[in-house]
């Protein structure tokens, strides 16, 4: 929550770099507590196993990101952003029992028709070993909207497998778990002050609650990606589909995308 009252002061007119900082933050010998694993789990829908879910390290990573997205040094103030992609790649299953070096740095700064984006890259090894690797990529909005998708761009959903109702302690419960306590997604003036008519679900949930819907199909390796679309406001209603490859999930009665993901 500090870090949050650091990006809070962040949004007011500061001049900042116009390049992304080129240090690499770190932790080392990180342990895990199984009490808090299996918090996450029951908030995620992840079934208890000693092996960690391929989100679970993004959680033990986000400290170190906030910390360089909320800093002076960063080009834009972390209020604001938009979480737009994240793609996970696990080389090996990672027993609970391991102790885990995170590292995190900023990469690839680039113009979008909306703005520019950036990468915030983190790894975990074992040993030396680099045994699970994260990429959250950025939108930093500015100038005109840019493009925007019509009913007709949108690609037509897999027929659901599943229907679930995430309810308002979504948010607060994966806050909680996550770190991630932006009132968008715990708090319905904090929601409105940024656009929303009610807080929205974290996509690193959304995320993970697919990836609990997939257990025991799921290889020992593998790389996971999702593009976030449409936020899933709390409480709500939504579908999930799986095609053997590919995932969504999508407003179980309009159909309107919220998250697409495939997996190689």
């Amino acid at each position: 929550m500090s870090v949050y009252r650091h990006a809070v002061i962040g949004m007011l007119p500061l001049r900042r770099p116009s390049s992304l900082p080129a240090a690499t933050l770190t932790r080392e010998g990180v342990t895990v507590d199984r009490a808090h694993l299996a918090e996450y789990d029951r908030v995620c829908g992840f079934g208890l196993t000693d092996a960690l879910p391929a989100t679970y390290p993004h959680v033990l990573a986000f400290p170190l990101a906030m910390r360089m997205m909320a800093a002076p040094s960063f080009p834009f103030p972390v209020i604001g952003l938009v979480h737009v992609a994240n793609r996970i790649t696990v080389r090996r299953p990672i027993d609970a029992g391991e102790r885990l070096d995170l590292a995190v740095r900023a990469a690839d700064l680039r113009p979008h028709d909306r703005g520019h984006q950036f990468d915030i890259v983190a790894t975990a090894s074992v040993a030396g070993e680099v045994v699970w690797a994260g990429v959250s990529t950025y939108l930093r909005r500015s100038g005109g909207p840019g493009g925007s998708r019509t009913s007709a761009d949108r690609p037509t959903p897999p027929p659901g497998s599943a229907v679930w109702r995430p309810t308002r302690r979504v948010g607060t419960d994966y806050a909680r778990v996550s770190g991630d306590h932006n009132p968008i997604h715990t708090s319905r003036l904090g929601a409105r002050l940024f656009g929303f008519p009610r807080p929205i679900a974290h996509g690193m949930w959304s995320k993970a609650r697919c990836l609990a819907a997939l257990a025991g199909r799921l290889p020992a390796a593998y790389t996971v990606d999702v593009a976030f679309k449409l936020p899933v406001f709390l409480p709500g209603t939504v579908s999930f589909g799986w095609n053997g490859t590919g995932f969504t999930l999508h407003d179980a009665r309009s159909g309107r995308p919220h998250l697409t993901g495939s997996i190689t």
